[in-house]
């Protein structure tokens, strides 16, 4: 009914894989072309001047240095000291030979690649600091450190207490004890590179062996340092460091990428089977509710959060996503209500991933609105009580009180659910930065109150008003928040079956508020008399004066929208002789 086009899909990478779901061939929502990476080995030869208090190559066996690492991350020097390279280093080692055995946990793997990637960057920036008169010097000095720094999903926080470490004075690098151990090979994404005593530069790196993530660091972030940089107009600049910055920085998103896919969730065969037709507009909720033993938005949410990525974009421990949905789908199951429930939820937000999905609207937002519109969408309901606001404001419930009446459930959809991501054990929010929370938390709330059926009309109004302009410009915002609403009430344009059984789950609903309303002497609210409800009249009435309307008003601005993505996708590729996606 939604007007767009259907985007390509493609089987998901194995970094962004559920074990379970890519042995079926899972779907990957993928919103840019990415380069597969290649990988190769390469040794390190022995440094010339090695360190005496460091062992010696010839006498160190690489199993016994390895067992005897402390992975704790209690002690660990500062990130600007010569031995922090070498510890990151060793744990990286240590940590590729535990996770072939299953050895680590996940939370001491991600301490351990946050603290690396640190080190990393440190080692970056004390390189790329240096002033022109004194580069030679400090590049000799450095030549065997091996690894700089990368800002890639090694785990790098900008808040953390070493994050972001300015290095005042040079660093006087010892040669690492792993870089002395011959045929150490590590799993590289790029062609057999020799790591040390070489003055790498940039055309060395294949451009097609490095992901846009990586490159778009690398613009950015060189270019700025090149400003600042004096060197001769003749002189050609030297990359070495950022060459291996990208080199250790893939090496750690690789170890970080790998150990959240053993880390994901499990997902039984049932739910595998009927999570295939997700993409489907008449997806059959009831069926993935039976398959998922009564928990729908516990594999439902996660499948989506890892199609669309954000699990690895936002660094989501696996762990705590899982005990966030749990908790989700506990609230939406208190009330046991018959239509405002865990099925509810997941079917809202099935119906919103179709969206973003099938029409295109994905390539309009960003990753992190993406992220904070499937979230709106899982708990847009979260502990509904089963009544209208109009119920809680003529009972004067406390919710009522609390909320002055105005938007009752709406808000404490919200403010419940905020209430549960201030848990460690649960909040899928704590590698956000400041801004990148107020922007998500700014979102979700404009989304799930938009919600309020109260602000129904003036919603389709304002939107109609808006796209009568002769150049209309859609706030992200708002048309999130009107696709959020028609996908809450889009049950009548799915497939009869589904909408005849939902439609006597919310008459129910409404008929168990009349009872109350009945003890409480309350006059009944609208189709909720259970002795005197026209069923087929009133859903006639909702689909020809909301519904239909909704839908209409929806489809106009989603073209509006996605027509000028898809004209700049046509002139971009005009010599291929295929339609854009």
């Amino acid at each position: 009914m939604l007007g767009g086009k259907c985007l390509g899909k493609v089987s998901g990478p194995e970094e962004m894989s559920i074990r379970g779901l890519h042995q079926q061939g899972t779907l990957t929502i993928v919103r840019r072309s990415s380069s597969k990476s290649k990988s190769g080995n390469f040794e390190n030869s022995p440094p010339h001047n090695p360190d005496t208090s460091y062992l010696s190559s010839q006498s160190v066996d690489l199993e016994e240095i390895l067992d005897n690492v402390d992975l704790t991350t209690d002690s660990l020097p500062a990130v600007d000291t010569p031995d922090a390279c070498d510890k990151a280093a060793l744990r990286l080692r240590c940590l590729l030979r535990q996770l072939q055995h299953g050895e680590i946990s996940a939370e001491l793997l991600q301490r351990n690649l946050h603290y690396a990637a640190r080190v990393l960057e440190a080692v970056f920036i004390d390189e790329t600091k240096v002033s022109s008169g004194g580069n030679e010097c400090a590049r000799s000095s450095r030549r065997g450190a091996g690894l700089t720094s990368s800002s890639l999903g090694g785990g790098l926080d900008p808040d953390g207490p070493q994050g972001h470490a300015v290095v005042t004075q040079k660093r006087k690098l010892r040669t690492p004890v792993w870089a002395r151990l011959r045929n150490i090979h590590i799993s590289n994404p790029l062609r057999s590179i020799r790591l040390a005593d070489e003055d790498d530069e940039l055309s060395e790196v294949q451009p097609d062996a490095v992901p846009p993530e990586v490159r778009e660091w690398l613009a950015s972030t060189f270019t700025r340092q090149l400003a600042t940089t004096r060197r001769k107009a003749d002189e050609k600049p030297k990359f070495r460091s950022v060459a291996h910055a990208i080199r250790a920085g893939i090496f750690v998103d690789r170890i970080y990428r790998r150990v959240t896919n053993t880390a994901l969730m499990q997902f039984p065969p049932e739910v595998v089977k009927v999570l295939k037709t997700l993409d489907d507009w008449s997806f059959d909720v009831f069926s993935l509710n039976e398959a998922a033993l009564g928990t729908p938005v516990k594999y439902l949410g996660y499948d989506l959060l890892n199609r669309y990525g954000m699990i690895h974009k936002f660094k989501v421990p696996p762990a705590v996503l899982e005990c966030f949905l749990g908790r989700v789908e506990e609230g939406y199951c208190r009330h046991r209500n018959p239509y405002h429930n865990n099925l509810h939820a997941a079917d809202v937000a099935q119906t919103m991933h179709y969206i973003l999905c099938q029409t295109g609207l994905m390539n309009w937002l960003t990753d992190l609105e993406i992220f904070a519109t499937l979230v709106a969408a899982i708990i847009h309901d979260y502990e509904h009580t089963g009544t209208t606001n109009n119920f809680h404001v003529m009972s004067g419930s406390d919710t009522a009180l609390l909320y002055n009446d105005r938007a009752v459930l709406e808000n404490h959809h919200i403010s419940a659910s905020f209430r549960i991501l201030r848990e460690d054990d649960c909040n899928i929010l704590q590698n956000l930065s400041r801004e990148e929370f107020r922007e998500f938390r700014s979102l979700v709330i404009d989304m799930v109150l938009a919600t309020d059926m109260s602000f129904h009309f003036q919603q389709l109004k304002n939107m109609k008003n808006l796209l009568s302009l002769a150049e209309p410009s859609v706030d992200k915002s708002k048309a999130v928040s009107l696709v959020l609403h028609c996908c809450d009430i889009s049950h009548p344009a799915k497939r009869w079956d589904l909408h005849n059984r939902w439609t006597m789950q919310l008459l129910e609903e409404f008929f168990r508020q009349g009872d109350k309303e009945r003890k409480l002497g309350l006059p009944f609210s609208p189709l909720c008399d259970r002795n005197n409800t026209l069923v087929a009249e009133s859903q006639i009435g909702f689909i020809e004066f909301i519904v239909e309307p909704s839908m209409q008003v929806c489809s106009d601005m989603l073209e509006t929208i996605l027509a000028p993505l898809n004209v700049k996708d046509t002139t971009d590729e005009p010599n291929n002789g295929k339609t854009s996606l």
